[in-house]
C-alpha cells in the first residue's frame, strides 16, 4: 500500500474517533442539524475505516506467519498462512482503493427522468412508453417513489415526451448512466410483412437541484407564458389557462408543464425542472472541462450518442459503452436493471482508478 493511501486512511480513522466523541457530547444532542451532519459523515467514513482495520489485521497475520518460517515444524503451516494473508491484503487494498474514489456529490439526490421519442415516428413513441414502464418497474423494485410530472402522449398510446420525478436513496447513482440514445429493433404490430424496424429515444437523468443552494434563477432572465392545456378531448380538455411554459432566456431552455389543473402547481413543477436542467448543464460543462485531457468512458453522458440497443427478435440488450450483451430482454424491460447498473458502475470505477494511476 502506498504511503499516501495509508496516510489518508489514517486521517479517516482519526476523524471517526473525533466524530464518535462529538456525537457522545451533550451539546451535539441539543443541535439536531449538527447531530445529523455528524451522523451522515460517520456513515460515510465508518465502512472505509472498518476495511482499513481489516487490512491492518491481515498485515499483522502476514508478519506473524513470516516469523513462524524459522520453526521447521511450523514451516508448512506458515507458508499456507502467508499465502492466505497475501490474498486477503490484495483483495482489501483493491476494495479500499474503490472506497477512496471521489464521491459524486449528486449520487444521493432524487432525479427527473426525461424520455423523448426520436427517429421512428409512432414506433419510437411506443418505445418511449416501454422505456417509461421499464424505469417505473425498476423504481418499484428499489422502493423509490415516482411522480408523473409531464406527459405528451402519442395517438397510439406511447409518449412523444414524458418526465417523471423519482425519489429515493441513491436514485441518481443508479440511474445516471442511463442518459443517452436508446435504440430498439423489432417488428412493429402495424408491420404486415414482418420486417424489423429500428427506432430510437433519448433519455436524460437530471439530479434534482436544491431549492436554495444549487441554482439561482434570476427572475429577469425567464419568460413565463400560460396557455390552455391540450388533451384528448372531453373532460380532459382544460378550459382555463393552467398550462405553463417557462423560457430561460440566456440558455434557451424551455420547460412546459400542463398535467395539473392548477397553474400554480404547474409553474412550481416547471421551475424545479428548469433548475434541474440548469444544474445538469453546469455539471456537463464542468465534466467537459475536467475531461479535456482524458475522456471518461462512462461519464461523458453524451445524449446524442447511442448507448444501448434493445433487439427483440434476438432477445438481447447490448450496452455499447462497455460491450456488454445480455440475452434477457424480457426481464430487463420488466425493470431488472441491476446487472446493467452494476457493470456500468464497475467500469466507471475502473476508469477513475486508471485516471488516478496516470495522475
Amino acid at each position: 500500500m502506498k504511503d499516501s493511501m495509508r496516510n489518508k486512511l489514517g486521517q479517516l480513522a482519526r476523524r471517526l474517533e473525533e466524530i464518535d466523541a462529538q456525537l457522545a457530547a451533550e451539546d451535539a444532542a441539543r443541535d439536531m442539524n449538527r447531530f445529523r451532519a455528524l451522523g451522515q459523515e460517520r456513515a460515510e467514513i465508518e465502512p472505509v475505516v472498518a476495511r482499513f482495520h481489516d487490512y491492518n489485521r491481515a498485515q499483522a497475520d502476514l508478519l506473524g506467519a513470516q516469523e513462524m518460517l524459522t520453526d521447521p515444524d511450523m514451516k508448512a503451516l506458515a507458508e499456507e498462512e502467508i499465502h492466505a494473508a497475501k490474498g486477503r491484503l490484495e483483495s482489501l487494498e483493491s476494495e479500499l482503493q474503490r472506497l477512496l474514489l471521489p464521491k459524486d456529490p449528486n449520487d444521493e439526490r432524487n432525479v427527473f427522468l426525461e424520455i423523448r421519442a426520436g427517429t421512428g415516428g409512432d414506433e419510437s413513441a411506443l418505445f418511449a412508453g416501454d422505456l417509461l414502464r421499464m424505469y417505473l418497474r425498476y423504481a418499484e423494485r428499489q422502493r423509490w417513489k415516482t411522480e408523473m410530472v409531464s406527459a405528451s402522449e402519442s395517438d397510439l398510446g406511447g409518449y412523444k415526451e414524458v418526465i417523471v420525478r423519482i425519489e429515493g436513496a441513491g436514485a441518481y447513482s443508479k440511474l445516471k448512466f442511463e442518459s443517452g440514445g436508446h435504440r430498439v429493433q423489432r417488428v412493429p404490430e402495424t408491420e404486415a410483412q414482418g420486417r424489423i424496424h429500428t427506432s430510437a429515444c433519448t433519455v436524460a437523468v437530471l439530479p434534482e437541484a436544491d431549492e436554495i443552494d444549487d441554482v439561482k434563477i434570476d427572475p429577469t432572465e425567464i419568460r413565463i407564458d400560460v396557455f390552455r392545456a391540450s388533451g384528448a378531448g372531453g373532460q380532459h380538455v382544460n378550459k382555463t389557462e393552467s398550462a405553463v411554459r417557462i423560457t430561460h432566456l440566456p440558455s434557451g431552455i424551455v420547460v412546459e408543464c400542463q398535467d395539473d389543473r392548477s397553474q400554480h402547481k404547474n409553474r412550481e413543477r416547471a421551475l424545479k425542472i428548469l433548475a434541474a436542467r440548469l444544474k445538469d448543464k453546469q455539471l456537463r460543462e464542468q465534466q467537459a472541462k475536467e475531461a479535456s485531457t482524458r475522456k471518461s468512458l462512462i461519464g461523458s453522458g453524451d445524449r446524442s450518442e447511442r448507448i444501448r440497443t434493445y433487439n427483440f427478435p434476438q432477445g438481447r440488450v447490448t450496452d455499447h459503452r462497455i460491450n456488454l450483451t445480455l440475452y434477457k430482454i424480457d426481464q430487463i424491460m420488466d425493470g431488472d436493471l441491476d446487472e446493467l447498473a452494476a457493470a456500468l458502475t464497475a467500469e466507471h470505477q475502473a476508469e477513475q482508478l486508471a485516471a488516478l494511476g496516470e495522475a
